[in-house]
């Protein structure tokens, strides 16, 4: 995409604006002028006239170094990409007859997830015999979410998913 974007970047003589408003190599603003007085400014500088925005009018042209521009693109692109956050979907498991301490470690973890701004999936899995009393499980997974109230609101109720029941917690905004 960065390179897409740079390839749409008109300089010199691609310029073919009969009026442009020129940025000046160290930011001043030069005002409006002809695109020749323009270019004939960017060659007397021994710099570059590249437009940055096409769709104002008057549009924006700036005289510059074309690459350097180019490499603070790419520069400040990257630093964007880095310090953007993704959600991801953690997930927890359990077993219908998990005691208090493993639920209370399970929360804590959930607890964990949810402040970095992760999603939590709580599953409950069944096995064997205790696939008969699935839907007197589901207690589990409410106090679950209703103990990380505070922090999380369910996004999916409880949902039985083949072996298993699970909902999903999103953190509050």
């Amino acid at each position: 995409m960065a390179a897409k974007k740079n390839a749409e970047l008109e300089i010199n003589e691609q310029i073919r604006d009969k009026e442009v408003r020129v940025i000046g190599a160290e930011g001043e603003q030069l005002g409006v002028m002809p695109v020749r007085e323009a270019q004939q400014l960017a060659h007397d500088a021994d710099l570059d006239l590249i437009k940055i925005a096409a769709t104002a009018t008057p549009p924006v042209v700036r005289i510059a170094d074309y690459g350097k521009y180019r490499y603070e693109l790419l520069r400040k692109e990257k630093e964007a990409r880095k310090n953007q956050h993704t959600t991801e979907l953690k997930e927890i498991r359990m077993t219908p007859n998990i005691d208090t301490n493993d639920l209370n470690t399970k929360l804590a973890a959930a607890r964990k997830f949810l402040e970095k701004g992760n999603k939590v999936k709580i599953a409950l899995r069944f096995r064997g015999r205790e696939m008969s009393r699935m839907n007197q499980s589901k207690y589990i997974l409410d106090d679950f979410g209703e103990k990380l109230s505070d922090i999380a609101i369910v996004d999916k109720s409880a949902k039985v998913e083949g072996r298993n029941m699970a909902v999903v917690l999103s953190p509050k905004k």
